[in-house]
């Protein structure tokens, strides 16, 4: 059933004040001059307490000796795979480019952790692509796919290939039966680039049975486009999608399985490449007026109501999805990155909007909540004045919701870059910084932060620097991070 504009005024009206504050995250803020304030206040705008500590997160970054890693006192991390020096079991090299992530519970005490490599075109571009591994593999000319790994309870660590010949795997997803979708951030199709298969397609990785991961199929019924995210509901079945692309801007995606569907392993290899229905979403704001793009939304709390617009053709035979819709149709938005169910519902990630957007920002958080047919802004960062301050966080990317309270965000904005987290009540802390210099002394650079995600036991948060490729467990005294 649709939810009317009118349906949406009367409940607006009725419940605005509380619909802006749902949620376990509130409302969440992270522009520097957009902070409450304690005691005092840093050079940066970020709150501090006497001892020049903030009042939520974990205190100050510390310089590492090593150059790889700030991170607060007490903390500490471990490199777990790393580009073009750990070995896979087979032999060959860890791929490079690490990108998204997630932690699954394994046999005999292990994590399992998959992890994408976000390798476009042929394999000729990369030094370590994605081995192509026997019956993995989809298209033998592109270089991006899955590695597992294996965390082991003594620390020994194995990393195998679980599905190769794909391209630029962004992010994804966990499923609530514990595999990995896993996200082409590209829909080149066959004869383009050197590629003998068409992409742009979501594909299933089981972390625990190989065998399952044989002869890998693209989930069609997810459509053809620039994937970054996706989400499984693991109450209503409806699944949540993301996707990266400008002139026009990206969209959100809904797919509903169809009647009688039952998810499990394996189980969505059974559907056709047209199974379900797969929507874009037509938001409207508490007056009834539709808003064409979510930039528009200016202020934490805002809340649009969600009506969704089937995808008249999912596979882009002729046009590009997101180019099916006219004006007025539908509500897109620039650089939709990350996603991560909790709460009830889906945190959802727009890094920043410029130019082709109607209004300017560093990064977006919304939360769309399935039951009210919401979607409601979380966080949002102000054009960042100065990049290359340590407490102004822009460009957030994955994400994922912390056991400790609130979220935990991976940045790929200008200048440094951090892990940052954001408590219930909206402050804000760093958790840790990149200083590997991939650049000049004169000119540094530093790569994103991709893949966050907790282990099964919340106690080892981890993490990507994308470029070379490095997988590190962080841990200390993780703690509840305060409300106020």
């Amino acid at each position: 059933m649709s939810l009317t504009r009118r349906d949406f005024a009367r409940q607006s009206a009725i419940t605005s004040a509380g619909v802006a504050l749902a949620g376990t995250v509130g409302a969440l803020a992270t522009a520097p001059n957009a902070l409450a304030s304690t005691e005092t206040e840093n050079a940066v705008g970020e709150p501090t307490d006497r001892h020049g500590h903030h009042g939520v997160g974990y205190g100050p970054l510390l310089p590492d000796p090593k150059g790889l890693l700030a991170l607060p006192a007490g903390f500490s991390y471990r490199v777990i795979t790393h580009s073009g020096k750990t070995k896979l079991d087979s032999g060959e090299t860890t791929p490079s480019n690490h990108d998204g992530t997630a932690a699954f519970e394994g046999p005999r005490g292990t994590t399992l952790l998959v992890n994408n490599h976000e390798l476009k075109g042929p394999r000729a571009n990369w030094k370590y692509p994605v081995p192509l591994t026997e019956g993995l593999v989809y298209d033998p000319a592109a270089s991006g796919g899955c590695t597992v790994v294996e965390v082991r309870p003594g620390g020994q660590v194995a990393e195998w290939v679980g599905i190769a010949g794909t391209s630029t795997n962004c992010a994804g997803g966990s499923t609530p039966w514990g595999t990995w979708l896993t996200c082409e951030e590209n829909s080149d199709r066959a004869g383009v680039n050197g590629m003998t298969k068409d992409h742009g397609y979501v594909f299933e990785v089981d972390p625990c049975d190989r065998r399952a991961n044989r002869n890998p199929k693209p989930l069609k019924f997810f459509g053809r486009y620039d994937h970054e995210a996706v989400v499984i509901d693991p109450k209503r079945g409806h699944a949540y999608l993301t996707e990266d692309a400008a002139t026009p801007n990206g969209l959100l995606y809904r797919w509903t399985p169809p009647q009688h569907f039952h998810y499990g392993h394996g189980t969505f290899r059974t559907l056709s490449d047209t199974a379900g229905t797969l929507q874009a979403p037509k938001c409207f704001d508490s007056a009834g007026q539709f808003v064409d793009d979510l930039s528009r939304a200016t202020k934490i709390g805002t809340v649009y109501g969600v009506d969704w617009v089937d995808v008249p053709d999912r596979d882009a035979q002729t046009v590009a999805v997101r180019k099916q819709f006219g004006e007025g149709e539908i509500t897109r938005a620039r650089k939709l990155e990350g996603m991560w169910w909790g709460d009830g519902g889906t945190y959802i990630v727009s890094s920043y909007a410029r130019a082709e957007s109607p209004v300017q920002h560093d990064g977006q958080v919304w939360f769309y909540d399935p039951k009210r047919r919401t979607l409601t802004l979380k966080v949002l960062l102000g054009v960042n004045p100065d990049p290359s301050a340590d407490g102004a966080f822009d460009g957030p990317d994955n994400i994922t919701v912390s056991p400790y309270g609130g979220l935990v965000i991976a940045e790929d904005g200008e200048g440094v870059q951090h892990l940052f987290g954001a408590t219930d009540s909206g402050r804000t802390y760093p958790i840790a910084r990149n200083e590997l210099n991939a650049g000049t002394e004169e000119a540094p650079e530093y790569s994103e932060f991709t893949g966050v995600t907790f282990s099964p036991d919340g106690r080892t948060l981890y993490a990507n620097i994308q470029t070379p490729g490095i997988m590190l467990a962080i841990t200390g005294p993780w703690k509840r991070q305060k409300r106020g």
